[in-house]
């Protein structure tokens, strides 16, 4: 098991008092008599003293895993291999992709990912994450085919219930990518955009939808603009008429929401390279973390 404890009592070694502080944490946490401590510090000596346990010294200098705590705030990407999933998950930069109908989100997001996995080390595992709203919709179309095969997409209506589901689904499959994957992740769509979506299909904002979204950070958003698109119906679409509407109201719930986006246009090429940029960007800006508090050794 792992058990975990805030302790934020300042570092002194020196000080009988504040270890005894430190280890009034520890007890309490940990809930039971301790058989060994395994550490890379200089202070696991007076730590396992303290606990009457047996001491086990684990690299000490770094040698058959060259990362501690210090190096991981300093440079997380350069440690990614050494961070474990849960970690891995809460460090990812996440870059949404979203857009009205057939404006490229899925195409970007793709080749974002492989624009990165090229960069090699560990940019290889770089991943993307599939739009789960359109799976969703195919089984629901397919569905009703099995009791009418000549169900089509115009005789589909949804329920404003449906749309926490394709949200928590939707947020599932990200977290599950950023635990695997390297220190950026590209994702087709999110829960924050299946609000937009359950304006176009039910109406109004539904606010199980919106808690869901803000459970969990995104860094940055690309718009896709439908400018410049051509329309195509893939059969689960409603019509170009429809993506001024749509691009006009992510637009605006973004602005609203203050949330970090770019809109891109343009060719094909020319999307890339934008969002290749601002990503660049994003990442550049590199990770910030609170200071660790004093300590006297």
């Amino acid at each position: 098991d792992v058990v975990g404890a805030v302790d934020d009592i300042p570092v002194d070694l020196h000080d009988p008092e504040i270890w005894e502080a430190h280890m009034k944490v520890f007890r309490a946490a940990v809930g039971r008599p301790v058989d060994a401590v395994f550490t890379s510090e200089e202070y696991g000596t007076e730590l396992a003293r303290r606990f009457g346990a047996e001491e086990v010294l684990v690299d000490p200098a770094r040698s058959l895993f060259p990362v501690s705590g210090t190096a991981v705030r300093a440079d997380p990407a350069g440690c990614w291999e050494y961070l474990g999933p849960a970690v891995r998950a809460a460090l990812t930069r996440r870059v949404v992709v979203l857009g009205a109908e057939s404006t490229g989100t899925t195409t970007l997001s793709r080749e974002l990912a492989a624009h990165y996995r090229r960069r090699g080390g560990v940019w290889a595992k770089t991943g993307w994450v599939a739009e789960y709203g359109r799976e969703y919709s195919e089984e629901k179309l397919a569905a009703a085919r099995a009791v009418d095969p000549a169900a089509s997409w115009e005789h589909m209506t949804f329920t404003s219930r449906e749309f926490p589901v394709i949200a928590r689904r939707q947020d599932e499959n990200e977290d599950r990518a950023a635990r695997l994957g390297s220190p950026v992740l590209f994702c087709d769509t999110d829960s924050f955009a299946t609000g937009v979506w359950h304006e176009r299909y039910v109406g109004g904002r539904n606010r199980e939808v919106e808690r869901i979204a803000a459970r969990t950070r995104r860094d940055l958003y690309l718009l896709t603009d439908h400018e410049g698109v051509p329309f195509e119906d893939d059969g689960l679409r409603d019509g170009p008429e429809l993506r001024p509407w749509m691009t006009a109201r992510f637009r605006r719930e973004l602005a609203r929401t203050g949330r970090r986006f770019l809109v891109v246009s343009g060719d094909r090429g020319s999307r890339l390279e934008q969002a290749v940029a601002a990503v660049d960007g994003l990442l550049a800006e590199g990770w910030h973390f609170t200071a660790p508090l004093p300590e006297r050794r």
